[in-house]
């Protein structure tokens, strides 16, 4: 049962050493991200926390994100890589994939025949406006830019994936499918061991991953801490864990409140 954030005890927020979080609806709020919660992120850093977005968005977008924004490094398309300012290097930035050039170009391929076939079995499912900028992974929106499918159609989708063989997760925007064993649970730990020296199985109590869809369940699950946005309720029911705590503002606005009383704690 997921508990109100306003009920966590102080102790616990001030043993908090990180916050790792989703971006969509988690941070953003029905698709834009607000000054509100950019500076949310900026008061984390500031106020001396690890800050991580683990987030299906693309290799482009992270790469921007990674540059412009205020966080210390960022896992993209689901587990694909993670990007990050090298401070050894003279704050040039980096990037980690989980697989080879040739694994992934050989995903790439394969993931054309599912693409031909959500779109020929699927009305009204699109691809996402961001697969150009894609290096492992094909997002099919099921709301972004398109009208919004039905739970059937969502499902339909996933089961296209999966009969080829390919992982499927479903976010609050797209349905994304990859070739590889690796999610965002998995190449979080492997980041944080390599780019922080941090081992989450016995640290992960001093580390926060906010979220709010199915796609971040893995994460619920292994984080003691985790806090849903308002919104992860609209998906019960469909999350094999759920997080520990929930904020009482959606999207944005409980990320923002999810920072507050972060900081607030270790004052």
């Amino acid at each position: 049962m997921m508990t109100p954030l306003a009920n966590c005890p102080r102790a616990t927020l001030a043993a908090v050493e990180g916050v790792l979080t989703d971006i969509d609806e988690t941070v953003s709020t029905e698709g834009r991200l607000t000054a509100a919660a950019y500076g949310a992120l900026e008061a984390l850093k500031k106020a001396g926390f690890l800050v991580v977005p683990v987030t299906g968005r693309p290799a482009g977008w992270c790469d921007h994100i990674a540059r412009f924004w205020p966080v210390d490094a960022v896992v993209g398309e689901n587990g694909a890589f993670w990007m990050w300012h090298d401070a050894k290097a003279g704050g040039k930035l980096r990037s980690r994939y989980v697989q080879t050039d040739a694994e992934r170009a050989d995903g790439r391929r394969r993931l054309e025949a599912i693409r031909s076939q959500v779109l020929r079995e699927v009305p009204g499912a699109g691809i996402a406006s961001d697969q150009p900028y894609r290096a492992a992974d094909l997002a099919v929106d099921f709301r972004e830019d398109v009208a919004p499918l039905g739970e059937a159609e969502i499902a339909r989708i996933v089961a296209i994936f999966e009969a080829h063989g390919a992982h499927a997760k479903v976010s609050s925007i797209h349905v994304n499918g990859w070739f590889g064993d690796y999610d965002k649970l998995t190449t979080s730990k492997l980041m944080m061991r390599e780019l922080f020296g941090v081992d989450l199985e016995t640290h992960r109590q001093h580390y926060v991953f906010a979220g709010d869809s199915p796609n971040d369940s893995p994460m619920f699950g292994y984080f003691p801490n985790a806090v849903g946005m308002a919104n992860v309720v609209d998906f019960t029911g469909r999350l094999a864990h759920q997080p520990r705590w929930v904020t009482a503002a959606r999207s944005g606005a409980g990320f923002v409140e999810l920072a507050r009383a972060l900081i607030e704690a270790r004052r």
